[in-house]
This record gives structure tokens, C-alpha cells and sequence, in this order.
């Protein structure tokens, strides 16, 4: 098993990389908790819960089931959990495992942030984007109908426990969608990750064990030393935004309906890539790399229905947008990526445009 520390002025916490490591659930349990709530959804309980059984042996426990989807991932779920939570026993001594894929992480994780002014919890990624991005870092949150995550809190948990093996029963179409969060930390920090997505698009798209463990945690070894510099995304944390600018005013300007996040990450990464070679950026044969690398994990959803100029509009709505200027993240080189703003509006629209069609 690969573990990797995660430093913050809030907690230093262990990232678990490894089969089988849920199963050892009760070494990262404090010896003293009150009851342990496990949030998740039916499926991924019914295919999973024995593997969290051995931890819970003689542990007071409650089970919440998230309804699924974003759009349950709103302030009205949140105050229905904590009211479950409450007649079932929950108090201030309470702990909360968020076991399911990137939306139950981060329900999870800000409910545990404000029930009772904050309890610990521990996260369980079963899905790969979670594992490989929001299972990590402390950053919770819920939709609001104007964007994504524009609700939520820093809470980091007690511990993230990896298993790869959960992955095998992932649908084809989530694994790819969590790709395209791989491509990003590729991207934005490791041309070594990058490299390895080229060279073994076979054995990554089987999900052949070593190059999968490989992958992960590289990409938790990128997050973690991020989160490390920078817990509250003032400075370095930003650069994690890779492809979420543009990504998150789709995912808005399609009703939370349509595209899965990670792929609307993929989007996104394509108008970042295409809008930094237009600002000559991005020069020699690292933009054709990029793009080519995304279509490679595709396919993408068709999103040409769309229209550039309503998502450039939603772009202003964005939590990365400060006194109405927007910023972006633009690769210069596959490893590094440079927070860029005051951007023609021209210039981006031209972008939304070619990475929608």
C-alpha cells in the first residue's frame, strides 16, 4: 500500500493507496467516537458493504442513503440528513464515513463540516475521479441553481482510504469520466502520469492492476503536496482548476443532467488547451498532445447544442471569478500550468466555440 501525508493547519491525515485497505477501516477509527454514520447510496452499498464490515464490528452505526445525482446534491438534502442524523442519535461525539463516488464525498464532507458545528469524517472514494480528486482535500460543497459548489466549506477528514479494486465494477462511462481528472493532474504537474496515459491507453482503459495503482497515486502524490502549499486554495491549490472554469458553467448550463463531471472536465481542459495556444502560450507540439490525449479517453458527449455565448455569460458566475474578472488555468507545457486573467471576452468565446464542436 502506497500512503502518502497530507499537511494542513487543520489536520495532517493519511491518503491510503491500496487494495484491500478498507477492510482496515477500524485502524483509522478514533478509539473513542459516539456513533458512526456511513453516508452513501444504495448501490454502492449493496456491492460494497461487506469490505467495511470488519471495521464496523462492535461499532454503534447508522446507514444514510444519499438519493444520488446533483441534482440532490442542494442545501435541502443536506438539512434532511442532519434532521436523520439527529432523531437517530447524532451528536456532537458523532463520526461520518462518506463511502461513495465524488458527489457523496463532497455532501458528505460538508455535512460533517456544520452538523453540530463540525464532526470528524473520513472519506471513502468508490469511484476513480473521487478517488483521484474529490475524496481529497478538504473542499466540500453543494449546488446552488446559479453554479457548482457554490456552498460549502473546508473541513479535511481523519483519513482517505483508496481501494483500486472498488473500480471494477464502476461502469465503463464513469471510469472514463474519472480520466479525464487524471489527464488533469497529468497536465497541470506530472508529465511522468502523462507519459503513462499516452504510452498505455490499452492497459489504463482495462484497468489492468499496476498501471491503475500507478496512476492513482500519482495523482493523490499531486494533490496531496498542493493541498500541502495550499489548503484554501489562495495561491498554488488554483492550479487544480484545470478544466473546471469552463467545466463548471456547462455542467450549470446544462441542468446538472447531462454530462458526468469528469467529462465535463474534459470539455473544459479542451477550451483551456485551445484558448492558451491561441495566446501563444502553449507553443510546439504540447497543445496537439493535450487535445490529442483527451480525445484518446473520449468520446465526449456532444454538447453543439450549446450556446458559447450563454456559457460565457455563466463563466462570471463562477467561484474562481473575483471582482467580476474571470481567471483561468492554461497549461504552458504538459507538467505546468500558469492562472491567467483579463482575457479578451473575443478570444474566449472563440475557444468555448471550437471546444464544443
Amino acid at each position: 500500500m502506497t500512503t502518502l501525508l497530507v499537511t494542513t493547519a487543520q489536520r495532517n491525515y493519511p491518503a491510503v493507496v491500496g487494495r484491500g485497505c478498507l477492510e482496515r477501516l477500524g485502524d483509522y477509527l478514533p478509539q473513542r467516537t459516539g456513533k458512526i454514520f456511513v453516508l452513501t447510496t444504495r448501490d454502492v452499498w449493496q456491492r460494497h458493504a461487506t469490505r467495511l464490515a470488519p471495521g464496523l464490528v462492535g461499532r454503534s452505526h447508522e446507514i444514510l442513503f444519499y438519493p444520488g445525482g446533483e441534482e440532490h446534491k442542494r442545501l435541502a438534502t443536506v438539512e434532511a440528513l442532519a434532521e436523520e442524523m439527529v432523531q437517530r442519535g447524532g451528536d456532537r461525539s458523532s463520526l461520518l464515513l462518506a463511502f461513495g463516488g465524488g458527489i457523496v464525498n463532497d455532501v458528505g464532507g460538508f455535512l460533517a463540516a456544520i452538523f453540530m458545528r463540525g464532526i470528524p469524517v473520513i472519506q471513502l472514494p468508490t469511484t476513480l475521479l473521487a478517488q483521484v480528486d474529490s475524496g481529497l482535500g478538504g473542499k466540500t460543497g453543494v449546488n446552488l441553481q446559479s453554479g457548482k459548489n457554490l456552498v460549502g466549506a473546508f473541513h479535511q477528514p481523519l483519513a482517505v482510504l483508496i481501494d483500486p479494486e472498488l473500480l471494477e465494477t464502476l461502469p465503463e462511462r464513469e471510469y472514463r469520466a474519472g480520466l479525464f481528472e487524471v489527464i488533469k493532474c497529468a497536465v497541470i504537474r506530472s508529465p511522468e502520469l502523462f507519459d503513462l496515459l499516452e504510452t498505455r491507453r490499452e492497459d489504463v482503459l482495462a484497468r489492468l492492476p499496476e498501471p491503475l495503482e500507478r496512476m492513482i497515486a500519482e495523482c493523490v502524490r499531486v494533490k496531496a503536496e498542493v493541498v500541502s502549499a495550499d489548503e484554501r486554495e489562495t495561491d498554488l491549490r488554483r492550479i487544480l482548476n484545470f478544466g473546471h472554469t469552463f467545466g463548471h458553467a456547462l455542467e450549470a448550463e446544462t441542468g446538472y443532467t447531462r454530462l458526468l463531471h469528469g467529462e465535463a472536465v474534459g470539455i473544459g481542459m479542451r477550451a483551456a488547451t485551445i484558448l492558451a495556444r491561441r495566446l501563444a502560450m502553449l507553443v510546439g507540439g504540447d497543445a496537439e498532445r493535450i487535445l490529442n490525449l483527451l480525445d484518446a479517453y473520449g468520446p465526449l458527449p456532444d454538447v453543439r447544442d450549446v450556446s458559447p455565448h450563454a456559457l460565457a455569460l455563466r463563466l462570471r458566475s463562477d467561484k474562481k471569478t473575483v471582482r467580476g474578472e474571470v481567471h483561468f488555468v492554461l497549461p504552458e507545457a504538459i507538467g505546468r500550468v500558469r492562472i491567467v486573467s483579463g482575457v479578451d471576452d473575443r478570444l474566449v468565446r472563440e475557444a468555448i466555440e471550437a471546444a464544443l464542436s
